[in-house]
Parts: C-alpha cells; structure tokens; sequence
C-alpha cells in the first residue's frame, strides 16, 4: 500500500455494503477530484446467494464505475466480525497505510451484528492510529473527520448530500452485483423481505431529496456539531 493517499476511506462489513449507503457521495467526491477508497472487512462468503468469488469479482466492477482508487478487504469471518483489539489494529494499519482525512463508517445503530461491528472498529481504529507507540507499521495518523451514513435508517440525521448528479452511477454500481440483485423473487429478500433494493434506494433518495430542495440525496450522521461561517449563506429555505 505504499504511495497511497486517500481524502476518504470507507468502512463496511460486507461488499455492496459502501454502494448500497453512500455510493452516491463517494462518486461525488471523487468528480470533485477527492480520491476515496473503500474497506470491505469480509468476502460475504455467508450471504444467502452468490460465493466470495462472485462477490469479489462484482466489487471490482462496481469500483471502477465508481472510479474509486482504493478497494481492501480484510477478509475477516462473515457474520462473526467480532469487536476485538486483533481487528482494531488490521483496520489502524489500513489507516495508517492510506493516511485518509475523512472516514465514513456504518451508522452506530445496526439490525445486522457485522454492521455495528464495523462501526464500532472502524471508530476504535481511527483513535488507535493516531497513537504512536501502537504495535504496527508506518506512521500515526489520526483522520480529521468521521461521519456515519444514516440513510435508511429512522433516527435524526445531521445533514444530507446531493446525490442528483450521480444516482444513475450509484444504481449501475449496486447492480454490478447480479450474484445479490438479480431481479427474481429470491434477490427481494436480501435487503428487507419484499423489497426491492433498486426502488428501495430510489424512494428513499428521492425522499430525502425533497427534505432539501434536490432530487436525489443521501443522509448522514455526525456525532460532533456543525460550524457555521455565514448563516446567512445555508442552503435550503425555510420558508
């Protein structure tokens, strides 16, 4: 990983995990010149449908529509992420080796266990390579920002990024992985019984669009507050 520099890195259990949340924003990021990667912690290899295989080659493809740098995968067991120092440290050395200013992590809120435990390394390894005496290579970075997407998920969100530019990108991403969404009656079970994840995601941007004035959008958390410089310059009206 040497000669790696990301502005953001994104943490996730499993592969379509980052393209599901917030594939939207990391594509903007990146037509706004920022180079982002993403951080797959496990192959999926428990998934209902498809093999690690599968997956593995879809994540690629959905990269590179993403266009996004960087693409790890820690290869940690599917559906038995367990929150412990080990793994705290393979994530810091992640870190450290592609030294990011802002991480995005799972919501801290989570039906499915390796999303909260994503969440919960991903914060704990953000801290720990900062310090300098920890017990891996390279030298101690500390990113500047975290934020945790929040779309699809019922609690108070901090703020929302216009998404309208790249949503078809976002859709042709997620539909790289035809092992998952397949358009039979079987793939409307993988994200939420009867769902379909397309219309899904579709419904949900368009809503959280509408809250700010845009088309599509997708929602984020932050656990700090927001400064503002000029209130007088905020988007969205409030009348």
């Amino acid at each position: 990983m040497d000669n790696i520099k990301l502005d953001v890195l994104a943490i996730a259990a499993h592969r379509d995990d980052i393209e599901i949340t917030c594939g939207g924003t990391i594509i903007k990021l990146i037509d706004r010149g920022r180079k982002a990667g993403i951080l797959d912690l496990t192959e999926g290899e428990m998934g209902t449908k498809g093999t690690a295989e599968e997956r593995g080659s879809e994540a690629k493809d959905a990269a590179k529509i993403m266009g996004v740098t960087f693409r790890a995968n820690l290869r940690l067991p599917d559906a038995a992420v367990e929150v412990n120092h080990e793994n705290k440290l393979k994530i810091a050395q992640v870190i450290r080796d592609t030294k990011p200013e802002m991480v995005i992590l799972p919501y801290w809120i989570q039906r499915h266990p390796d999303h909260l435990s994503a969440s919960l390394l991903g914060y704990d390894a953000c801290f720990l390579a900062g310090l300098k005496k920890l017990e891996i290579d390279g030298e101690p970075h500390r990113p500047r920002k975290i934020i945790y997407t929040s779309s699809f998920r019922e609690g108070p969100h901090s703020f929302f990024v216009d998404v309208t530019e790249q949503f078809d990108r976002k859709l042709k991403a997620v539909a790289t992985y035809k092992s998952q969404f397949d358009g039979t009656p079987s793939s409307r079970e993988i994200y939420r019984p009867g769902v379909d994840i397309f219309e899904y995601m579709t419904i949900t941007a368009r809503h959280y669009g509408h809250k700010v004035g845009v088309k599509y959008a997708e929602a984020f958390a932050i656990k700090e507050n927001i400064l503002i410089e000029d209130p007088s310059e905020m988007p969205v009206r409030s009348i």
